[in-house]
């Protein structure tokens, strides 16, 4: 059994990261070492997300896919999380959150001649992530409900500004990629996604041409 963590930011300027230590630790605490980290930037709403992915692709049955929580696997809706469940059952790879104690169970051997256990806990689990899922969502579609009432509200007063660009991070971007930084080295010395430090690498290079 390996483990593998998957590790989801909402958006490129949050830090998919955040958690790494944190699972790591999780991990060590059950026995087992983190096998590999998969880092996403990407909307826990949709179903492309390629880190998460390649993490099945790379998995054999009885893998762990490690979360810090249900959440940061599946905003889904109804249909797409029943898709990546297929995937999930398909692939035979168990799903451990941090959040849902009653799946730590697979971070244990399993006990010889016990299978009844073991198909309990997976049933239960089953249920518990369902619900899980369900409920990420319905908090993901009632989060966008409220910001699209507030944006509304605040066009109606003339206060809508719309999402304003960090200048000050930008500038310190271009100064080290100018000072032949790498993406992912600027990436990791500001604390930001690569998609942004791409972002601005290619509004410098038109400010350029």
């Amino acid at each position: 059994m390996l483990i593998r963590a998957y590790l989801r930011a909402s958006t490129a300027e949050q830090d998919a990261s955040r958690a790494k230590q944190q699972l790591k630790d999780f991990a060590e605490q059950h026995g087992h070492r983190v096998a590999g980290y998969y880092l996403e930037n990407e909307s826990g709403a949709t179903l492309q997300r390629p880190e998460l992915f390649k993490l099945l692709a790379d998995s054999e049955p009885g893998d762990v896919l490690l979360v810090e929580q249900v959440d940061r696997l599946a905003r889904l809706n109804e249909s797409d999380w029943s898709k990546l469940r297929a995937e999930l059952q398909s692939k035979g790879v168990l799903v451990v959150a941090q959040d849902l104690p009653t799946s730590h169970q697979a971070m244990q051997p399993a006990r010889a001649g016990d299978d009844f256990t073991g198909r309990m806990l997976a049933a239960i689990n089953t249920m518990l992530l369902d619900m899980l899922a369900a409920v990420a969502r319905k908090d993901y579609e009632d989060r966008r409900r409220r910001q699209a009432q507030g944006i509304k509200k605040a066009k109606a007063q003339g206060a809508y500004k719309g999402r304003q660009t960090d200048a000050d991070k930008h500038r310190r971007i271009a100064e080290l990629l100018a000072d032949g930084k790498s993406v992912r080295g600027v990436a990791d010395l500001l604390g930001c996604s690569t998609n942004t430090v791409q972002r601005v690498k290619k509004a410098v290079g038109e400010g350029q041409a």
